[in-house]
């Protein structure tokens, strides 16, 4: 079984990259984040076509996720129950679904713009919330993964000079310490083996030719309990896929599972 994450940063920008990319990469189930469309908007009957059921959390053109799969969808849940709000409304952040024999979330953590920030401290509240929502399921038997956008390198060796990012949002020990307790529940990060390079970085800007320099940051992260981590076989960065006209600034990470 194959399963993947992938920021598509605007799924209708990328629909036709997307659509290629699951016709070629033989995915059993995706996790999209910043779809940024209307859920009426979103292209079930492309995806249809090729097989994949979704289930989507989409408001407008901000933010948003979605999980398609060709191995079934079931028990879906909208929403990060618990969830804080966020200028009185709870953002299209978070999406589950059991898919075959595994239980999978997608999700896009808040980026919390910079630390002090309002924004800042929802993020922290809204792991507090991931962290309690997820916890009965990564002590669980059944395979189960936390996959997405989580905004934040979870060490120094995921940016490409930690010099840049000082006193910045995503390597504070605030961000870090919630990934930290997020792990408590049970859950490990499967760091996916770069294609080119020495570290397996997902997201480059598109400024300044952070892409060919390989100025790049690890931030889109596979969380999954024991059941899931032991029936891994193999975990990927596909870097190719942020390369072109008209890519994602993130690239999808793929893992492979034997189940």
């Amino acid at each position: 079984m194959r399963i993947a994450t992938w920021n598509v940063n605007s799924i209708t920008a990328r629909l036709p990259r997307l659509l290629a990319w699951l016709e070629s990469s033989g995915t059993d189930v995706l996790c999209i984040q910043e779809t940024k469309c209307a859920e009426g908007a979103f292209p079930y009957a492309e995806l249809r076509e090729l097989g994949y059921e979704a289930a989507v959390n989409a408001t407008g053109r901000w933010n948003g996720v979605a999980l398609l799969s060709r191995v079934g969808l079931a028990d879906v849940v909208t929403g990060l129950p618990g969830g804080p709000d966020y200028e009185g409304a709870q953002e299209p952040r978070a999406v589950s679904a059991t898919c075959g024999p595994v239980r999978v979330w997608s999700v896009y953590v808040p980026n919390g713009r910079e630390v002090g920030h309002d924004h800042y401290a929802y993020k922290l509240r809204w792991f507090e919330a991931l962290r309690d929502a997820v916890a009965e399921d990564a002590r669980g038997e059944r395979p189960f993964a936390v996959l997405g956008d989580y905004n934040v390198a979870p060490a120094d060796e995921d940016v490409y000079d930690p010099a840049v990012f000082e006193g910045a949002t995503h390597v504070t020990p605030a961000e870090r310490a919630a990934l930290a307790a997020l792990r408590e529940t049970g859950l490990e990060d499967v760091v996916p083996r770069p294609l080119k390079y020495d570290r397996p970085y997902t997201y480059w800007d598109y400024r300044q030719l952070c892409f060919p320099k390989n100025k790049g940051m690890r931030i889109d992260l596979v969380y999954g309990n024991a059941a899931f981590a032991k029936a891994r076989t193999d975990a990927f960065v596909d870097r190719e896929e942020r390369k072109g006209k008209g890519a994602s600034d993130h690239a999808p990470v793929v893992v492979d599972l034997d189940v």
